[in-house]
């Protein structure tokens, strides 16, 4: 009996820790790749805008992705796997913080008090832990991955905030994901545009300087296209920066 048993465990034991293993992948791939997620993506965001009235509509779908957040096992992720996952989770909890005042929310701003900002709500579940949407961003995200173009990927849900992408971000499309996001909003003559010897850029490229190497007209030349890179190579020098003003009015279509 005693033989017995040594065998049980010699074959039951690494199937548990294979189990487990496999468990961990799948759990942790799920937070980046939810088919749920990518579906109210698809499904209520276009060039116009978020679909706040659908999302609502299918809040449960979204709690359901949350969930699934919660469960990843962060420390098995690869470093873009990982930085998708981040800025996936920064997005779909920005969306849920909108829900949660939907319909009666104007702005994100209005989910705030005199005290405390709403991106500094202690509302994200990730990890064990209970973070804040400004953890997310500052004390990860950007520390972290030193990748200026997150600016571009995470949403804030303002009209002046670059756009939430219709798709979740992944691991392994994630450097094309951020090139795409920053090239469309670099290129987008609402948000940036040159009048002169003056380059008119959003507020972020104020607010984040050190996060652009404190050259914003470089980081511009190197995703600019078609005309606007033309008349900044020509231009370099004698450039003078504006910022815009930022419309914090929700990003609803």
């Amino acid at each position: 009996m005693i033989i017995k048993y040594h065998i049980f465990q010699l074959i039951l034991i690494p199937f548990i820790v294979f189990m487990n293993l496999i468990y961990n992948i799948t759990i942790s791939h799920a937070a980046i790749e939810s088919r749920v997620f990518a579906e109210l993506l698809n499904k209520y965001v276009s060039d116009t805008g978020v679909d706040y009235k659908g999302f609502k509509s299918e809040e449960n779908k979204l709690d359901q992705y949350l969930l699934e957040l919660e469960q990843v096992q962060i420390k098995d992720l690869s470093p873009s796997h990982k930085m998708a996952f981040y800025i996936n989770t920064y997005n779909a909890w920005t969306l849920k913080l909108i829900l949660s005042a939907y319909p009666k929310v104007k702005s994100i701003k209005d989910l705030g008090s005199i005290f405390k900002s709403p991106w500094k709500k202690k509302i994200v579940r990730i990890n064990g832990k209970t973070l804040s949407l400004d953890n997310i961003e500052h004390d990860i995200l950007r520390p972290e991955f030193k990748d200026p173009r997150v600016h571009f990927a995470i949403n804030c849900a303002a009209k002046s905030c670059p756009p939430i992408r219709s798709e979740p971000y992944q691991g392994d499309t994630l450097n094309d994901q951020l090139d795409e996001m920053t090239t469309a909003f670099i290129n987008d003559s609402k948000s940036n545009y040159i009048d002169g010897n003056r380059l008119y850029v959003s507020a972020i490229f104020k607010w984040f300087p050190e996060d652009f190497n404190h050259d914003i007209v470089d980081f511009f030349l190197k995703y600019a296209r078609g005309g606007l890179k033309t008349e900044l190579e020509e231009k370099k020098e004698w450039i003078k920066l504006k910022y815009l003003y930022y419309n914090w009015s929700l990003n609803g279509s």
